[in-house]
């Protein structure tokens, strides 16, 4: 993990990238070389620092669901296309790392973030 200031740090422990600050860590699950700054489609696991439990997500980008969409319109999955579903899923605007781990800071602070990931263990 290497200090990136602001009370982050991020790197890899392979397969998985891991992002700590003071509220979380995030274990994101990118594809071998992948870049990044582009990561548009990646599952991630939270651990919450306040209480240590276990949250998931896949998120996507806009762009990744539009991608998606019309490559099903072309080979018959999900009804042509016709729809996106993904029970642990959260859409953001902007791919990357960085850009995910920046949403989660908003949803803690917002205090939505429990409403949107699935928890993972016992309450």
């Amino acid at each position: 993990m290497t200090n990136t200031g602001n009370e982050v740090d991020q790197g890899r422990d392979e397969p998985w990238y891991r992002v700590r600050t003071e509220h979380f860590e995030a274990s994101f699950l990118p594809s071998a070389g992948e870049d990044l700054d582009a990561v548009c489609n990646v599952d991630i696991e939270v651990r919450l620092a306040a209480d240590g439990s276990r949250w998931s997500a896949t998120v996507f980008t806009l762009a990744e669901v539009e991608r998606l969409m019309k490559r099903w319109s072309q080979t018959g999955e999900e009804l042509g296309g016709r729809y996106f579903w993904c029970s642990d899923g959260l859409i953001v605007r902007e791919p990357g790392i960085d850009s995910i781990t920046q949403v989660l800071v908003g949803l803690l602070d917002a205090g939505d973030f429990t409403q949107i990931l699935q928890r993972l263990d016992d309450e």
